[in-house]
C-alpha cells in the first residue's frame, strides 16, 4: 500500500466535493446568511442541533456566535442544544432519545427564531423531530445534509434553506460541513461590521 497516494486521494477528493459544493449551494448560503441575519437582528436567536460529529459542528457554529468569528464583535444570540447533559439525560430518560431536541425547541424557539439542523444523513429521527417543532413555533430552519437531504429535505417550506453537500461518503460531507458553517459566519460578520474584502 502506498500511504502518500492514499493520503493525497483525500485531498484530491474533498477539492472535487467542494468544487460540487460551490456550484451547487453559494446562492442557497447566500440566502442561509440573509435568514440567519434577519433573525439576530430582529432579537431572535439561532438554536443548532446534531448527533456525533454534527452535533459537534453545531457547539462549533454556536461558539463562533457567542464568542466570535474573526473579528472583534458583540456576543450574537445562539444555543447548541446538544450541550446540557442533564436535559438530554432527563429527556432522553423520561421520554426516549429522540425527543431531546424537539422538546428543548418547543421550550426555547419563538417565532422569528432559526432552527440549524445538522445530519450527514438527513434521516436522524430526533433531529427531524426538532424541525417538526421548529415549524410549530413559526421559526425557519437550515438544513446541513448530505446523501441526497434525506427526510428533512422533504420537510421544509419555501422560508427554509437545504443546504445539501452533493456526495455520499460522511467524512467529506461533515468537512464541508465545517466549511459551510464558516462561511455563515463570514457571511453574518460581512453584514454585521461591513465588507472588508
Amino acid at each position: 500500500m502506498d500511504m502518500t497516494s492514499r493520503m493525497t486521494s483525500h485531498f484530491r477528493d474533498a477539492m472535487a466535493v467542494c468544487e460540487a459544493s460551490m456550484h451547487a449551494l453559494s446562492a442557497p448560503l447566500a440566502g442561509a446568511v440573509d435568514l440567519l441575519f434577519a433573525a439576530l437582528a430582529n432579537n431572535g436567536k439561532i438554536l443548532a442541533c446534531g448527533n456525533g460529529g454534527s452535533a459537534a459542528d453545531a457547539q462549533h457554529f454556536i461558539a463562533e456566535l457567542v464568542g466570535r468569528f474573526e473579528r472583534e464583535r458583540l456576543p450574537l444570540a445562539g444555543i447548541a442544544l446538544n450541550t446540557d447533559t442533564a436535559i438530554m439525560t432527563a429527556v432522553g430518560n423520561d421520554y426516549g432519545f429522540e425527543e431531546i431536541y424537539e422538546r428543548q425547541v418547543s421550550a426555547l424557539g419563538q417565532p422569528g427564531d432559526v432552527l440549524v439542523a445538522i445530519s450527514t444523513s438527513g434521516n436522524s429521527p430526533n433531529v427531524i423531530r426538532a424541525m417538526e417543532a421548529a415549524h410549530e413555533r413559526e421559526m425557519t430552519i437550515i438544513t446541513l445534509t448530505g446523501k441526497g437531504g434525506g427526510v428533512m429535505s422533504e420537510l421544509l417550506t419555501e422560508h427554509d434553506v437545504n443546504l445539501c453537500v452533493p456526495h455520499d461518503r460522511t467524512m467529506r460531507i461533515q468537512e464541508v460541513h465545517t466549511l459551510i458553517l464558516h462561511a455563515l459566519c463570514d457571511g453574518i460578520d460581512a453584514l454585521l461590521l461591513g465588507d472588508t474584502e
